[in-house]
C-alpha cells in the first residue's frame, strides 16, 4: 500500500472521526486490508451483531435471516436480500436499522448506524469463523465470559489498611472489611454472648439452646469457649436436620404426586433420611452429586447409595395419563423438563430449562444444550422401585421360591380341569347355544320385558361383569328404570317418584360419591361404583310393572371400559314384601358378550358336583398359599428414579414441541461452559445409567466452577440470610451479581480444597467476625446498605416456620427427637380419585416431632407453618419468602397449638421450679426458656401482674407471641 493510497483513504474517512472510528478502512477487496476490516469488525461491528440481532437472526433464523455469517448474511430472508457489500442504499438491512424497525425492542443509536454504514460501504467483512452470539457478554445478555462462567480465580485474601486485630485472622473477615472501606461503611461491635448463641445454635441445628447451655458458654471465659460450641452443634445429629431441610428445599423435595390427583407418597421418606444422615456425615458433597444422578450406577446393592436417586424424581409427577398420543408425549416432555430444571439450577444455578422452545434469551444456552440433557435424562422414570442389598433378595427369594412352585402346581391342576370341563362343553355347545337367542348385553343399554307383575321391591343380581366373567362387583349403573304397565306408563324406580336404591358402593371418606342412589336420580354420567353383587330398589307403593331397563353408558361417550364397567350376567327378580323373591328375567336367553362368558357359561353347563368341589378344593389351596406368601416380609420397595433403555435419536424439538422434531443431539456436556470446563459426549445407544454418571462426572470436575460456586454461595445465604449471590439458583444474567465476587470463588476453593466437605467451610464462616458480630441497628449506614448485604451488622431475620414450631415444642418440653423414618401428617388425608388433605384441628404427640419429618405435601395447608412462609414443595425453593401479615399474628395468638404449647410450657415451668407459686420465679423461667435471658426488672413486674391476674398459661401464651421469640439477631 503506497503512502499516496494510505492518505487518500484517511481523507475519505476523515468524517467517521467525529465517530470515534478508525479511518484505517479500505476497500474490502484489497487483501492488504485485512488486519484492519478484521480488528474493526470484532470491535465495532460484532458487538452490534451479537448484542442487538443475532438473538433473532442467529440459530432462532426468524424470518429464515441468519447474520452470522457472510454466506448466510448475503442469502438473505423472507424479505430476500438485506446486504448489498459497498451499497448501503440497497441494503434491506440498514434501511430497517435506520427506519428503527429493527431491533423491535431498542433502536440503535446514531453511532451504532453509522458503524453498519460504514462496514456495507466497505464491502460487509466477515471474518471465516461464523460469529457465536454467546460468545462476549453484552448490555442485553450474558456470553460465554459471564463472571459465573469464567474460571474459579486463585484469590489471596486482601490487606486493607486499618483493620481491626481481630478482623485480620480470618480470611474471609479480610475480604469483608476490604468491601466495607470502598463503601465506606464500618464493622459493628461484636455481638452480646447470650444473642451470638441464640444465633448460632438456631443456624447450626434449628433449635434454640437450653437454659443450661446459655449460662455454660456465658460464665466460659476462655479463649476457645465458642469454638467448642461450634464444634458441638457441627457434630449435632439436629444440624443434618437443619442443613437437609435447606437442602430438600432447594431440591424440591415432596411426599404427594401433585397436578390434580395429588395422591400421596407414602415411601419416599428414605431420601429424607438419606440427606440428613449425608450432611450429618459430613459426606463430601461431589459424592452426594453423584449419587444424587447415578447412585444405581455407583451404588447397585448398597440401598444406602441407590436411593439416592430419588432426587430425580422427587418433584411433582403428572400421573392421571392421556389417551391421546400427542397429550402423552407432552406430559411426558414435561415430566423430564421438571428434571433437567431442578438438576441445572440446583447444581449450576442456571435457567436451562429457558431453552425448552429456544436459545436462552439470557445465558449462553442453546436449545441443543437442552435437549442434550434430554437425551441424558430420557429413560428416567417416576416409580416405586426395589432397593435392596444383594442378601436380602438372597434371603426372600429363597423363603418365597417354594411357595411359587406350590402355587404353580396348583394353578396347573386347576388349569388342566378347567380344559377337561371346557371341552366336554364344546362338545355340546351346539345344544346350549340353541338357548341363547337375544342379542348380549350392552352397557349402552340392557332391556327386558315380563309378563305384568305385581311388586314393591326389584333386585338385580349381578353374576358376572363385561370385562371378568368371574366378576361380580366393581360394575357400573349410572341409571336403573322400571316401568308400569298399561297406557300411562311411567318409571317408577326413579327417586322424584319415591323410589330407594340401596346397595354395597364404594366409598369417599370426604363425601358420599358413588351411593347406590345415584342409579335413580335421572342423571346420566355419574355412576353407582358397586362393591356388592346386588342393587335393590323400593318403590313408594306397589306398582305392576313389565319392563326394565338399565345401563352404564347411555350415550356411547365412556373414554375407558374400566369407567363404564357393566353388568353382562345378570337376573333380575321382584318381590312384594322384600322377603318371597320370583325371577323374571335374565341373561340365561342372550348371547355371551366375549369368548371369555361363552366358556364359563359352558363349563357351568356340564361341571359335576365332584369336579365343582375339586375345584373349590383347589381355590381354597391357592388361597392358603398366597396368604403365606403374604406373610412374607417383600423387600424394601422406595419412590426412586427407575430406568429403561433410551436410546435415540433424540431431537430439538421446535417451540418445544415434541411433535415437530427438528436437528438431531446427543447425551453431551454443556456448551455454556465449554470455554473452561472438560466436554464430553455420549452416542445415543451408550447405557442410560452411563449418561447420567457423564453428567455427574462433568458436573463435579475441578474445572467446572459454577458446582462449588453455587454450593459456597448456598452456604453464606443460609448463614447471612442472603447470599453473595442474592438469587441462589441463578447465577446468569437476570440474577443478581454477587456483592463480594473474590470473596465467592475464595470460599468455592476452599470448599474444594477441603474435599467438598461442608462442616469445615461451616466453621471458618461462623468462627469469622463479620459472622459474631451485633445486629444493632445503624440510621446511617442503612441508608447506604438497607439489607446489610455488605456485612456492616449481622443480618437479624425470622425463624422459619420450621424453626417456629420446632422451638414452641421445645419451650413447652414436648418435642420429640426421634429421628428419621415415617413421617407425621398435620392433615387428615382422604383420597378418592383425587386427595384432599384437611388440616387438623388438634395434635397429638405422634405430631411432636421436628418438623423436617412432616410428610409434606403439594398444595397442602398447614395452618401456622405455611402462613409463617413454609413453601409448597411444587416447586424449588433456594431462598423462601419472609413476609409479614395479619393471619400470622391471628394463627399465632389462636391456633390450638399455640394454646396447647401455652399450656405445655406453664406446665413444664410449675414441674422444674421449687417455688412454683411466685410468679416472680415464673417470669424468670419462662422468659430464660423463651428468650435465652432473664427478664427486666420493668418485665418481671408486668409479668408478675399478669400471671397474677390471668395465669401463668396467658404469660406462656404472650412470650411464644413475641417478636424476641420468632426473630433471630
Amino acid at each position: 500500500m503506497t503512502r499516496l493510497s494510505f492518505w487518500i483513504h484517511a481523507v475519505l474517512a476523515a468524517p467517521l472521526v467525529l465517530f470515534g472510528f478508525s479511518p484505517l478502512l479500505l476497500a474490502a477487496d484489497d487483501p492488504g486490508d485485512a488486519n484492519a476490516q478484521n480488528e474493526f469488525f470484532q470491535q465495532k461491528v460484532e458487538p452490534i451483531l451479537v448484542g442487538r440481532c443475532l438473538e433473532c437472526h442467529g440459530s432462532e433464523h426468524k424470518g429464515e435471516l441468519d447474520l452470522r455469517s457472510k454466506a448466510t448474511a448475503l442469502k438473505g430472508g423472507e424479505s430476500g436480500s438485506v446486504i448489498e457489500p459497498g451499497d448501503v442504499d440497497s441494503s434491506l438491512l440498514y434501511d430497517y436499522v435506520v427506519n428503527e424497525e429493527m431491533p423491535p425492542k431498542k433502536p440503535l443509536s446514531d453511532d451504532e448506524m453509522a458503524v453498519l454504514k460504514q462496514w456495507i460501504e466497505t464491502g460487509a467483512y466477515f471474518p471465516s469463523e461464523p460469529l457465536n452470539q454467546f460468545a462476549t457478554s453484552t448490555d442485553t445478555r450474558a456470553g460465554y465470559d459471564w463472571w459465573s462462567l469464567r474460571p474459579l480465580a486463585e484469590v489471596s485474601p486482601p490487606k486493607p489498611d486499618g483493620i481491626p486485630a481481630a478482623w485480620n485472622e480470618n480470611p474471609i473477615d479480610r475480604f469483608v472489611f476490604a468491601k466495607l472501606v470502598e463503601k465506606q461503611l464500618q464493622p459493628s461491635a461484636p455481638a452480646q454472648r447470650r444473642q451470638l448463641l441464640r444465633r448460632i445454635t438456631y443456624d447450626l441445628i434449628g433449635l434454640p439452646p437450653t437454659p443450661e447451655e446459655v449460662d455454660d458458654f456465658v460464665n466460659d471465659d476462655s479463649p476457645d469457649a465458642y469454638e467448642r460450641v461450634v464444634d458441638r452443634l457441627l457434630a449435632s445429629p439436629h444440624y443434618g436436620e437443619q442443613w437437609g431441610r435447606h437442602w430438600l428445599d432447594v431440591i424440591r423435595f415432596g411426599e404427594s404426586r401433585g397436578f390434580e390427583r395429588n395422591e400421596i407418597i407414602n415411601n419416599a421418606w428414605p431420601f429424607r433420611d438419606y440427606v440428613i444422615r449425608s450432611f450429618n456425615e459430613d459426606k463430601p458433597f461431589d459424592q452426594m452429586v453423584l449419587e444424587h444422578l447415578a447412585g444405581d450406577v455407583i451404588g447397585a446393592g448398597d440401598p444406602d447409595v441407590e436411593i439416592a436417586t430419588t432426587f430425580l424424581v422427587s418433584g411433582p409427577y403428572d400421573d392421571v395419563g392421556n389417551q391421546d398420543a400427542a397429550q402423552a408425549a407432552q406430559i411426558r416432555a414435561n415430566t423430564i423438563d421438571e428434571i433437567i430444571r431442578a438438576t441445572s439450577e440446583a447444581f449450576l444455578g442456571l435457567t436451562v430449562g429457558c431453552s425448552r422452545c429456544h436459545n436462552h434469551k439470557f445465558d449462553p444456552v442453546t436449545q441443543d444444550d437442552y435437549y442434550s440433557l434430554y437425551a441424558t435424562f430420557a429413560g428416567v422414570h417416576h416409580g416405586v422401585r426395589v432397593i435392596a442389598t444383594a442378601e436380602q433378595k438372597q434371603q426372600h427369594a429363597a423363603a418365597l421360591q417354594p411357595l411359587q412352585e406350590t402355587q404353580k402346581q396348583l394353578e396347573k391342576q386347576r388349569g388342566e380341569l378347567e380344559n377337561e370341563i371346557n371341552k366336554r362343553g364344546e362338545e355340546k355347545a351346539a345344544d346350549f347355544e340353541s338357548a341363547w337367542t337375544r342379542e348380549p348385553v350392552r352397557r349402552t343399554g340392557a332391556e327386558e320385558t315380563f309378563p305384568p307383575i305385581s311388586a314393591k321391591f326389584i333386585r338385580l343380581t349381578v353374576e358376572g361383569v363385561d370385562n371378568n366373567p368371574q366378576a361380580r362387583t366393581g360394575y357400573r349403573i349410572e341409571e336403573f328404570e322400571a316401568w308400569t304397565a298399561g297406557p300411562d306408563s311411567h318409571n317408577v324406580a326413579a327417586a322424584k317418584n319415591g323410589g330407594k336404591a340401596t346397595g354395597r358402593s364404594r366409598t369417599a371418606k370426604d363425601f358420599d360419591a358413588y351411593n347406590a342412589m345415584q342409579t335413580i336420580d335421572g342423571r346420566f354420567g355419574a355412576r353407582w361404583i358397586a362393591t356388592g353383587p346386588e342393587l335393590t330398589i323400593e318403590f313408594a307403593e306397589p306398582q305392576t310393572i313389565e319392563r326394565v331397563l338399565f345401563s352404564s353408558d347411555r350415550a356411547g361417550q365412556a373414554g375407558s371400559q374400566t369407567i363404564a364397567t357393566f353388568v353382562c350376567e345378570y337376573r333380575l327378580s321382584v318381590s312384594l314384601d322384600g322377603e318371597t323373591w320370583t325371577e323374571v328375567a335374565s341373561t340365561a336367553d342372550r348371547k355371551p358378550v366375549s369368548a371369555a362368558h361363552r366358556r364359563k357359561r359352558l363349563m357351568d353347563a356340564v361341571i359335576t358336583a365332584a369336579e365343582k368341589k375339586q375345584l373349590a378344593d383347589l381355590g381354597r389351596q391357592l388361597a392358603e398359599v398366597r396368604q403365606q406368601q403374604s406373610k412374607i416380609a417383600p423387600l424394601p420397595a422406595w419412590w426412586a428414579g427407575t430406568f429403561s433403555a433410551a436410546n435415540g435419536p433424540f431431537h430439538v424439538f421446535l417451540g418445544g414441541s415434541p411433535q415437530r422434531p427438528g436437528r438431531t443431539v446427543v447425551p453431551a456436556s454443556l456448551s455454556t461452559l465449554s470455554k473452561v470446563a472438560p466436554e464430553y459426549q455420549l452416542s445415543n445407544d451408550s447405557p442410560e445409567g452411563e449418561r447420567r454418571l457423564s453428567l455427574a462426572k462433568w458436573l463435579i470436575a475441578d474445572d467446572n466452577p459454577l458446582p462449588a460456586r453455587v454450593l459456597a454461595n448456598r452456604l453464606w445465604h443460609y448463614h447471612f440470610g442472603t447470599g453473595i449471590v442474592a438469587t441462589p439458583s441463578d447465577f446468569g444474567f437476570m440474577g443478581v451479581p454477587p456483592t463480594h465476587p473474590q470473596l465467592l470463588d475464595w470460599l468455592a476453593r476452599q470448599l474444594q480444597k477441603n474435599g467438598w466437605r461442608l462442616k469445615p467451610l461451616h466453621k471458618q464462616i461462623v468462627m469469622s467476625q463479620a459472622y459474631r458480630q451485633s445486629s444493632a441497628y445503624r440510621e446511617d449506614f442503612a441508608k447506604v446498605d438497607a439489607d446489610s448485604r455488605y456485612l456492616w451488622r449481622f443480618p437479624p431475620r425470622r425463624l422459619t416456620a420450621e424453626e417456629i414450631r420446632d422451638a414452641m415444642l421445645m419451650a413447652g418440653g414436648k418435642l420429640d427427637r426421634r429421628a428419621g423414618g415415617p413421617g407425621f401428617r398435620l392433615y387428615r388425608y382422604l383420597q378418592d380419585n383425587v386427595a384432599t388433605y384437611v388440616p387438623l384441628d388438634d395434635f397429638g404427640p405422634e405430631t411432636y416431632r421436628r418438623s423436617v419429618y412432616h410428610q409434606n405435601a403439594r398444595a397442602s395447608r398447614i395452618d401456622l407453618m405455611t402462613d409463617f412462609d413454609s413453601p409448597d414443595c411444587a416447586f424449588a425453593t433456594p431462598r423462601r419468602s419472609s413476609t409479614t401479615s395479619p393471619l400470622q399474628a391471628l394463627t399465632l395468638m389462636n391456633h390450638k397449638f399455640t394454646l396447647d404449647m401455652a399450656t405445655a410450657l406453664a406446665d413444664r415451668i410449675g414441674s422444674e421450679l421449687s417455688d412454683a407459686s411466685s410468679p416472680a420465679a415464673q417470669v424468670g423461667r419462662a422468659f430464660e426458656l423463651c428468650f435465652c435471658r432473664a427478664p427486666s426488672d420493668d418485665e418481671t413486674t408486668a409479668c408478675s401482674a399478669l400471671v397474677k391476674q390471668h395465669g401463668l398459661p396467658a404469660l406462656c401464651r404472650v412470650l411464644l407471641n413475641s417478636n424476641e421469640f420468632i426473630y433471630l439477631n
